[in-house]
């Protein structure tokens, strides 16, 4: 936090109004005072989310802020049709490779409960971007969570890491 608040100081683009740094435990249960506590509520350009963990739990707890974009880290091992996420623990930390965070699918799934629809990822497929339905469907229209899993490291992945986690504690959701 030290080196980001130097840094953003530094710079002629931020120096009269930089960015916030929190530094905080996030939580299902804290994600929205958090968010709060910085000012921020209402409608907003852009959600990044990468917890390498409660993932899943933490964006379906989020109501305080209404994004327009959203992009999450998803996990790449687990199948396209698989709505997968490792239970809620707010005292998660990852002890075991690869078991942590939620599947594509899982995301997808929460957000178009949220309102949202997936128009991609990036090209290993682990990093989705979700926009608000009613927002340029024209140019970024839905796709599905299998047109986004197709590259070879993606496949890759699914046949040599997967079975190692396979069988641990997933929900489905």
């Amino acid at each position: 936090m030290k080196k980001g608040r130097a840094y953003f100081a530094s710079h002629k683009n931020t120096l009269l109004w930089p960015p916030l740094f929190t530094h905080a435990w996030i939580t299902a249960e804290n994600i929205n005072e958090i968010i709060q506590n910085v000012g921020v509520s209402g409608e907003i350009d852009l959600l990044s989310l990468d917890l390498d963990g409660m993932d899943y739990w933490v964006w379906k707890a989020i109501d305080c802020i209404r994004p327009r974009v959203v992009v999450c880290e998803t996990h790449n091992i687990i199948g396209p049709d698989e709505a997968l996420t490792v239970p809620y623990d707010p005292n998660f930390v990852v002890k075991t490779p690869d078991y942590h965070s939620a599947s594509l699918a899982a995301m997808s799934k929460l957000a178009s409960e949220k309102g949202y629809r997936l128009v991609g990822t990036h090209r290993y497929g682990f990093n989705a971007f979700f926009m608000k339905k009613g927002i340029a469907e024209d140019l970024f229209p839905a796709v599905i969570p299998a047109a986004c899993l197709q590259h070879p490291y993606s496949k890759h992945a699914r046949k040599v890491r997967w079975p190692s986690v396979k069988d641990l504690e997933w929900q489905e959701v």
